[in-house]
């Protein structure tokens, strides 16, 4: 594929605090190679506002691999931006055409404030897997991982929960600003493994009730989370926390 050089208007969130009111503001991106990814281009923004002794726009990133769940904002109505299975760090610029006017915006969700412009605290979807506690497990040397057999299909149910990197992009896309699906991959992957089993009915209570508590909103099934999450995390997860919530509440001793 051969690169070539686009120019945007980007229309940025500038927020400088929590308590700040924030505003939209325009700035120019130019001579931006479509090979480079979607933070690059904000470095590249970012180092010419800086060398004429402007703020940077702040903006979360990390492994900048798709791996860790650091990046993530609204870009154009889309959290990730509108490629389906991508994260922000993974979105090129060759799906933008020359003239292009971009909007970027941080999540918007009770739970998450913002730090500042295009930045959010995540604290809460680690409150989350906190409740959640741990596993009852000896693991043992190396080779003692295969002597507990699971089924292919089992595994592979599980792994598809365990995708999950927190970024946060399934509570940006819910009208309901609901922490559901993220809190379904949660409780799915240890729910599906015999070693996740001894605390399941513990995790599954403790783990919605703090979503509820921290200010995450009801999951309706709108499926806004399932089309924007960018490890396509399905809700089938969350009919299986539900079905396990329900079990735990009419069932279980570990209240």
């Amino acid at each position: 594929m051969t690169s070539k050089a686009i120019n945007l208007t980007l229309k940025v969130w500038r927020q400088n605090g929590p308590k700040d009111k924030g505003r939209f503001e325009d700035y120019t991106a130019n001579a931006i190679s479509t090979d480079m990814s979607f933070l690059e281009m904000l470095d590249v923004v970012n180092e010419e506002l800086t060398l004429a002794g402007r703020d940077p726009i702040a903006f979360d990133s990390d492994c900048r691999e798709g791996i860790c769940g650091q990046c993530g904002c609204v870009v154009g109505g889309h959290p990730h931006g509108r490629e389906k299975g991508t994260t922000l760090c993974q979105l090129h610029m060759r799906h933008f055409e020359d003239g292009d006017t971009v909007v970027i915006e941080p999540f918007r969700a009770r739970a998450f404030k913002v730090l500042k412009d295009l930045m959010i605290d995540r604290g809460a979807l680690d409150g989350i897997i906190q409740a959640g506690g741990f596993i009852s497990v000896n693991a043992g040397g190396a080779p003692d991982a295969n002597a507990l057999p699971i089924s292919e299909e089992i595994a592979e149910k599980a792994m598809d929960a365990a995708q999950c990197i927190g970024c946060g992009a399934c509570v940006a896309a819910c009208p309901n600003a609901s922490a559901m699906l993220f809190a379904s991959a949660k409780i799915s992957h240890l729910a599906l493994l015999p070693q996740g089993r001894p605390e399941a009915a513990k995790r599954a209570l403790s783990m919605i009730r703090e979503m509820d508590a921290l200010g995450f909103g009801n999951c309706s099934n709108e499926r806004e989370c399932e089309a924007e999450c960018p490890k396509e995390i399905s809700i089938v997860n969350i009919a299986r926390a539900n079905r396990e919530f329900l079990k735990a509440g009419f069932f279980s001793t570990q209240m």
